[in-house]
């Protein structure tokens, strides 16, 4: 078992000073670009009971405002009301997020931390089919960097050769009803819900 960080860096050794150069305490015309181009961030917050919580975003790329250099916009859009990460900015500040675009190897992070507002003039330009968010996390950007590409080409997440056939994989209804709600009619919920997402009801 390995307990120390000596210990770990003898397995794994030390970064080398370009890759610790690149951890920056503010956003550039150029990193601001890759915000720009992400149409889904994975967001990680921590709980009151010292828990750890990631949670996807998504929406049209360059959902994500870049107000300035330091600060990032994230909207709310409608969930399933548990609004965890919302729930944990308001017990701890500490927020990292990982941005993904779509075909590309590398990602971005960003590490800072985060408020909620519901400023309707600071909401309204993130207003999608005519409906402005309630809410939206305010993120001061502490620490922005990119990610190398060798997990993304391992993984080859982009191959669409190697997506996954849904028939192979239980649906969520098949877990929710195996976790909890035993009496859950698994073709009527994903009918319904199906028949939800086709109207796009609840998704702005």
């Amino acid at each position: 078992m390995v307990q120390s960080e000596a210990e770990l860096r003898d397995l794994i050794g030390s970064p080398n000073e370009l890759v610790q150069a690149k951890i920056a305490g503010r956003l550039n015309e150029l990193s601001a670009q890759w915000i720009a181009r992400s149409p889904f961030v994975c967001v990680a917050t921590c709980r009151p009971d010292g828990g750890l919580d990631v949670s996807p975003r998504g929406d049209p790329a360059g959902f994500v405002r870049v107000l300035d250099e330091r600060t990032l916009l994230i909207p709310e859009r409608p969930g399933n009301r548990l609004a965890d990460t919302l729930t944990n900015v308001l017990a701890d500040a500490r927020i990292a997020l990982l941005f993904l675009v779509p075909g590309i190897g590398d990602t971005f992070r960003v590490n800072g931390r985060a408020r909620l507002v519901d400023d309707a003039a600071l909401l309204e330009p993130c207003a999608i089919e005519g409906k402005v968010p309630k809410l939206g996390i305010l993120v001061e950007v502490e620490e922005a960097y990119t990610q190398c590409p060798k997990a993304l080409l391992r993984s080859e997440l982009w191959n669409p050769d190697k997506h996954a056939d849904p028939s192979e994989l239980p649906k969520a209804s098949e877990i929710l009803r195996a976790v909890g709600a035993p009496e859950l009619d698994v073709a009527e919920y994903e009918r319904e819900r199906a028949g939800r997402y086709a109207r796009r009801e609840g998704f702005y």
